[in-house]
């Protein structure tokens, strides 16, 4: 009988630290002989195929952004990984729409709305794990982005607000570095419990 793989997916503004809580997360399941991988650059790669993103994104992107991170799963497993890291889980892709919309006072029509939260909410009881970083103001931020405070703040909001809504189980993660190690550990040992099965 082949195991169950396990789903980490994070969430969260841009710039909280998810890409490198995730490497940290590989590297230690790696340590332990734990077949694992990350997906992500979701961002990066639909700039590069001419899809807005940031606070310019739409019912479009953010549904290519969700369908292509579902089919990036798909092909990690199908590779026999244990573990998917996934750097961005669906989610994430609906309150970063939702924080754009609000951002240019634009309105988000019904069946977009329905249709996308539809098309997220069918990947939720695949996670394990859901870990939602909350946004820190005082960390620094990375300076080649072109950040804008206002929409990183809307995004957080919307983040929260999404899983606050629906009531769905995830490990707040802040920039503290005992909450990291937490979100860390808790990860790390939910995957070797999993894999001594």
């Amino acid at each position: 009988m082949t195991k169950t793989p396990i789903r980490i997916g994070v969430l969260g503004t841009h710039s909280t630290g998810k890409t490198t809580l995730l490497k940290r997360v590989e590297m230690e399941l790696r340590g332990h002989g734990v077949p694992v991988a990350r997906t992500g650059r979701l961002g990066k790669r639909a700039r590069e195929i001419g899809l807005p993103k940031m606070q310019h994104h739409t019912p479009a992107s953010t549904e290519w952004i969700i369908a292509q991170g579902i089919a990036d799963e798909i092909a990690v497993l199908a590779q026999g990984m244990e573990v998917v890291l996934a750097d961005r889980a669906p989610l994430d892709a609906i309150a970063y729409l939702h924080a754009a919309v609000e951002y240019r006072g634009d309105h988000l029509a019904r069946l977009d709305k329905e249709r996308l939260m539809l098309l997220a909410s069918t990947q939720l009881p695949k996670y394990d794990l859901l870990l939602a970083f909350v946004l820190d103001e005082d960390m620094p931020v990375d300076e080649s982005h072109d950040y804008d405070a206002r929409y990183r703040r809307l995004v957080d909001q919307h983040v929260h607000g999404l899983l606050a809504d629906d009531q769905i189980p995830h490990l707040r993660v802040t920039s503290d570095p005992d909450s990291q190690a937490r979100a860390i550990d808790r990860a790390v040992q939910l995957c070797l419990q999993v894999a001594a099965l």
